[in-house]
């Protein structure tokens, strides 16, 4: 992976990017007046494979798979939600995890973090929200965007920056968890039927890790979480079943349930 910034960067772009290509074991590049195009084609290999790349702006952090589509952080529809929440409105995902102020709630396929931010506005200042997530490229916007990204809303910056990212498989992860260490164990993995309308995953999903979740994930769940383990799906999903989950059809009028394990 190659790491750039923005044309005419700022010392600080400069210092942030080396800093990030360290971080990702990629290359630092300066941007000099290289396009994203020229780029690609000047450091492919000789079989003309293109490298991805990550550009760090003043504001944002973006990255570029070798085919050039985007995938940058946002809260997505955790700022829908968040608005919600604050005036006083239900969340289904809260809901049926039962989350409370104060819990410790463990994210294990965390993405881009919308249900982690969620969580972390549930959980409050006195809560804990630990956000994993095996893929270094996506791990690293995770990480970056909640740092930085303003959204306009104090509370739900507050949020953002109380989540605390690691770059780590989950099940490694949670081997290493003590017992009943947690309230609330969280796993929304790419689903096994995918959504057709779901544009805000579908950049994800070609740089995501797509493994089913093991058996033996949900069982080191079990054994970590205090109150409830949840799996997001699709509705019609087999993995409920196959995984020992009691399904909660609370997604609405969506294709999304929530299965339930109370260890």
């Amino acid at each position: 992976m190659l790491v750039t910034t923005s044309y005419e960067p700022s010392p600080e772009q400069l210092d942030r990017g080396r800093r990030l290509a360290a971080e990702a074991g990629g290359t630092f590049v300066p941007r000099k007046r290289l396009t994203l195009p020229g780029m690609r084609a000047k450091f492919g290999t000789p079989g003309g494979e293109a490298p991805a790349i990550l550009v760090a702006t003043e504001r944002e952090l973006k990255y570029y798979t070798p085919e050039g589509t985007a995938l940058f952080f946002h809260p997505s529809t955790a700022s829908i939600r968040a608005k919600r929440l604050l005036r006083g409105e239900d969340d289904i995902m809260l809901a049926v995890t039962g989350v409370m102020p104060g819990d410790r709630v463990i994210d294990c396929t965390a993405g881009l973090g919308s249900d982690a931010i969620v969580f972390a506005l549930a959980t409050g200042p006195l809560g804990a929200v630990t956000a994993l997530e095996s893929e270094p490229a996506v791990a690293l916007l995770l990480q970056e965007g909640l740092a930085v990204y303003v959204s306009g809303i104090a509370a739900l910056d507050e949020a953002m920056r109380r989540i605390d990212v690691r770059r780590v498989d989950h099940l490694a992860y949670l081997r290493e968890q003590p017992d009943n260490s947690a309230d609330i164990v969280y796993f929304d993995p790419m689903f096994r039927r995918p959504i057709g309308a779901s544009s805000s995953i579908s950049p994800l999903r070609g740089m995501a890790n797509d493994g089913a979740l093991s058996p033996e994930a949900v069982a080191e769940a079990a054994r970590v979480a205090r109150k409830r383990v949840v799996l997001k799906e699709h509705r019609d999903s087999g993995e409920f079943a196959r995984l020992g989950f009691e399904k909660n059809a609370r997604g609405g009028a969506t294709k999304v349930a929530y299965g339930v394990m109370t260890p």
